[in-house]
């Protein structure tokens, strides 16, 4: 049997409805590999369980143990917060055979196991909301007892992107910074970037397509001379006191980098945070 197959055999459950399983939903549609028949979703919020089964026209459950009881693939896309309370009462309905994937930061594999004994086939898994345009980084980390299906897993995984296996912890920690945290890292630099330029007299659409087209370009850039060291195609548009060496000089001299590092160290003891307080002792 292909991985598509083996796809096509399984159907899948979301507990939990938000903007990221919402975005993974697009991402395995769009797909092919999954049919509309294979899901079904439940959400505390029936209003908002009721629009996510309109627009994406799949079958919408009562209640969790509906959607566990229906499902082979078990996609658990509730808050870190809210994970322990949502996820405790209904524990004991799942089962062995069944496969769980945990989208919650800062929750370890161990305490998704300690949470749901019945079951050995777990995931923690990371993409970010630009699964739904498959431009996601998707971190994982897997349970031994997943990996006679991690075959079809990651051509699943890489309907929203680019498939990146970790090991659970650091590893995990750094990607999830990195790649879903990152998203948001950059778009407060896009805003500075179409502030300053509206600032200076660009109108606000032109301002942002700039910016935009700025911020792709680069990446398009990088991607196209992957082998080269970021460093080297920075150089390269860099002219010896220069307009953009001026700019660089003062970022340099800001300490831009150690701001950007404390950033990512701030967000990284947050994921920490959430891990430790998961499971009442």
């Amino acid at each position: 049997m292909t991985a598509s197959e083996q796809i096509r055999s399984h159907r899948i459950g979301f507990i939990g409805a938000g903007n990221l399983a919402q975005s993974i939903l697009r991402a395995f549609l769009d797909s092919g590999f999954v049919d509309r028949e294979q899901i079904v979703i439940s959400n505390r919020n029936e209003r908002k369980l009721e629009r996510v089964s309109r627009d994406f026209q799949i079958r919408a459950a009562k209640t969790n143990e509906e959607v566990i009881d229906f499902s082979d693939i078990v996609i658990i896309g509730v808050k870190p917060q809210d994970f322990y309370q949502c996820i405790e009462p209904i524990a004991h309905a799942f089962n062995s055979d069944q496969i769980i994937i945990s989208l919650a930061a800062g929750i370890s594999l161990q305490s998704v196991q300690k949470l749901i004994p019945n079951s050995q086939k777990i995931l923690r898994v990371m993409p970010t909301t630009a699964a739904k345009i498959k431009e996601s980084v998707i971190a994982y980390a897997a349970t031994a007892a997943v990996k006679p299906h991690l075959q079809w897993i990651n051509e699943l995984l890489s309907t929203m992107g680019i498939v990146v296996p970790v090991e659970d912890g650091e590893m995990m920690r750094s990607i999830l910074v990195g790649a879903s945290s990152g998203i948001g890292f950059v778009y407060e630099l896009m805003i500075y970037w179409q502030e300053w330029l509206e600032e200076h007299d660009i109108d606000a659409k032109t301002a942002r397509n700039v910016t935009i087209q700025t911020f792709r370009a680069a990446a398009a850039m990088a991607g196209h001379e992957s082998e080269t060291p970021l460093s080297e195609l920075q150089r390269k548009v860099v002219s010896l006191k220069g307009v953009t060496a001026a700019g660089l000089d003062s970022m340099r001299e800001l300490e831009i980098e150690r701001a950007l590092r404390i950033s990512f160290e701030k967000a990284a003891m947050r994921d920490q945070e959430l891990g430790s307080t998961f499971v009442p002792v």
